[in-house]
């Protein structure tokens, strides 16, 4: 039997990280409880750990907020004990706002998740409950802390945007940081022809048009005009586009018995 944690990338080259293991700590409302496990299945996480939620487990509340993210909420784990929620666990990292005196490592989402996303051994991260966060003693039970660069004036988190901040730090880490698709727009690029036909019908029309006064500044206006044009990058259609917008706007003119 294939173990999912086995799972070889298609360049045959680099094995799957291993998922990323969300424990939230005696979490108090079912809607962050929601939010969380959508914050997970955002960016490919499934494996959420409960321990000892106020509420109770399951909450109806946590199902409305999750928005699609039912099957996280489904094989949630209940735990009473951190000690339990992480027995399986070779490394686990506590979030905290603050100093705690423990002399563990400290680091950043990004530093963290580095970290985690290329580590062949399972790694959870510890959230707190929503008023206070964790207590000194579940700190102690991790490995390191991981901490968030918020300003100093508010540095609490709300439970669900931690969680979303770490597991969008684990997925860009895990998977990279490309966009999940391309511009559907694909065009070749404007040939040196198409663009020199569209400044030479800009010109005549704006030469019939009067714009080029005083006439001795006609040199500098015509390149400055060709310049604005260049920074486009056009492609065959946007040179297309624009010069039927010339021609249109210089038929306009021409019904209206404006100047030639």
């Amino acid at each position: 039997m294939t173990n999912p944690d086995d799972q070889v990338f298609p360049d045959r080259t680099q094995r799957a990280p291993r998922p990323l293991v969300v424990v939230l700590v005696q979490p108090q409302l079912g809607e962050n409880i929601g939010m969380a496990a959508r914050a997970m299945a955002n960016f490919g996480l499934s494996d959420l750990r409960l321990v000892a939620p106020r509420d109770g487990w399951p909450n109806e509340k946590a199902r409305g907020a999750a928005a699609g993210a039912d099957h996280v909420l489904d094989n949630a784990a209940l735990h009473e004990t951190v000690q339990s929620a992480v027995a399986d666990c070779a490394f686990v990292w506590a979030t905290t706002a603050r100093a705690r005196g423990q002399g563990k490592r400290v680091a950043s989402p990004a530093e963290a998740m580095a970290e985690a996303a290329g580590a062949d051994h399972r790694q959870a991260v510890l959230f707190g409950p929503e008023r206070a966060g964790l207590s000194s003693d579940d700190v102690s039970l991790a490995d390191a802390i991981l901490t968030f660069p918020v300003d100093e004036a508010l540095p609490s988190l709300n439970l669900a945007q931690a969680v979303l901040l770490t597991a969008y730090e684990w997925r860009r880490r895990a998977r990279g940081d490309s966009a999940p698709f391309a511009s559907p727009y694909e065009h070749q690029p404007a040939s040196r022809g198409s663009i020199h036909s569209l400044f030479e019908h800009l010109e005549e029309e704006l030469d019939a048009s009067g714009y080029f006064l005083p006439e001795n500044k006609r040199p500098i206006m015509v390149r400055n005009l060709r310049n604005i044009l260049h920074r486009i990058g056009m492609s065959e259609q946007d040179a297309r586009t624009l010069r039927g917008v010339f021609v249109a706007l210089a038929n306009g003119r021409r019904k209206r018995g404006g100047p030639r």
